[in-house]
């Protein structure tokens, strides 16, 4: 009777095992195919272009949308930059979104001669003013080839319009430039900046260079005009970026990147900001993911790979989760099953190996080292963000700017 329940005993601890490897193997295989998806295409952002947009012979004619949500700390100086452009002056306009902004910002933008729109709703989102914008021009009677869409507080270099007109005349009609930090003040910042650059690396530079489509940024963004205000068109919830890439990429329309072109973007300060931002973000890109799987089995069948890439993309955790997940899985394991900690190990070796590519030089200093210690608060909150993602991809959560530019590249 002893022997039996010895056995039984046995057995049941062999079962246990034998679970807890399977699960052990299952995890790291998802983490695995994450990591070396990274890997690739931060190893693949190193490879030179193969080719520049020769001068354009001709110039076009560019509508320049800031949409601008209680913004007055920071639009003026934004116009006033782009007002410097090289680009021939009568060729561009600059039109304000304005949407709850004081009557003092709104007389400033007009004798600075900028175009201004309001919008008159309570609750307004950033697709909502764009779409305002389009209808905007279209009663006015204004006559456009390029769209540019900047957040309120970019700042740019003089050649932008003209690189942009560059690429445009060989043939782009989207276009994504290459967003930098215009701030590195806090360690939240720093981490957010470099957050920004290994997107550029991944998923702009180094997917380019391996022929697939540009991800986009939600600003520092240009479109052939007909195809903005088509794709604009049926969307009314935040995200609008992701939403309009799933529209391009399902129409296989390729998006650009040009990583000499820079639009300085401000990055968040704080971690409130940090997390209600990310939450937004967690939020579009789920909704997005599940609204478009449908669409998966013909896109494959249609070749649109680009679609399916991205939709891959959207089921991969953030970086932040994913470093700190392996983190803690490799700790855990560690102190239960050495031997199978040891791939764990390995496989954060290679999330940090995939960071070094993708992260430039530049971000290397001594505000970086002090921001690392960080990273811990930034998972925690990315973490309890995904236990609050419903409701907020239709709730606009505004990211307050405040700082003026300093050229940190």
């Amino acid at each position: 009777m002893i022997e039996q329940l010895f056995k039984i005993n046995n057995n049941w601890i062999d079962k246990q095992e034998y679970c807890f490897q399977f699960i052990d193997a299952i995890l790291f295989l998802l983490f695995l195919v994450a990591v070396l998806y990274l890997f690739t295409f931060a190893l693949y952002s190193k490879k030179k272009a193969l080719y520049t947009y020769p001068k354009a012979c001709k110039k076009y004619r560019y509508a320049i949308l800031f949409p601008a949500y209680m913004e007055d700390n920071v639009i003026i100086d934004s116009v006033e930059s782009f007002f410097k452009q090289n680009y021939p002056r009568n060729l561009y306009d600059i039109i304000v979104i304005s949407d709850q902004m004081r009557e003092d910002t709104i007389r400033q933008l007009l004798e600075m001669k900028a175009l201004v729109t309001q919008i008159d709703e309570p609750m307004s989102t950033k697709i909502n003013a764009l779409q305002k914008a389009i209808n905007y021009i279209e009663q006015e009677g204004l006559s456009y080839d390029m769209v540019v869409v900047l957040d309120a507080d970019n700042i740019v270099s003089p050649s932008y319009l003209e690189k942009i007109n560059d690429a445009f005349y060989s043939g782009c009609s989207a276009i994504q430039t290459h967003r930098l930090a215009k701030n590195r003040d806090t360690n939240t910042a720093v981490l957010d900046a470099i957050s920004e650059e290994i997107n550029n690396s991944i998923f702009r530079k180094g997917h380019t260079r391996l022929g697939f489509s540009s991800g986009l940024s939600g600003s520092g963004m240009a479109f052939e005009y007909d195809l903005f205000k088509e794709i604009i068109q049926g969307i009314n919830e935040i995200g609008e970026d992701k939403h309009m890439e799933r529209k391009l990429l399902l129409q296989n329309i390729y998006i650009e990147y040009l990583e000499d072109v820079y639009t300085y973007d401000e990055k968040v300060r704080g971690k409130i900001e940090f997390y209600n931002q990310r939450r937004r973000w967690l939020s579009t890109q789920f909704s997005n993911l599940f609204s478009g799987l449908s669409l998966l089995p013909g896109a494959i069948l249609k070749g649109k790979w680009d679609y399916c890439d991205k939709l891959f993309q959207w089921m991969m955790p953030p970086r932040v989760l994913l470093l700190g997940f392996v983190t803690l899985i490799a700790c855990f394991l560690t102190a239960v099953n050495i031997l199978l900690s040891i791939k764990w190990w390995g496989l954060l070796l290679l999330i940090g190996i995939t960071f070094s590519i993708a992260i430039p030089d530049y971000l290397v200093d001594k505000q970086f080292k002090k921001a690392i210690f960080s990273l811990p608060i930034l998972f925690l909150l990315m973490f309890f963000n995904l236990f609050r993602l419903r409701g907020s991809k239709k709730k606009f959560i505004h990211t307050k700017h405040t700082i003026k530019y300093e050229n940190s590249h």
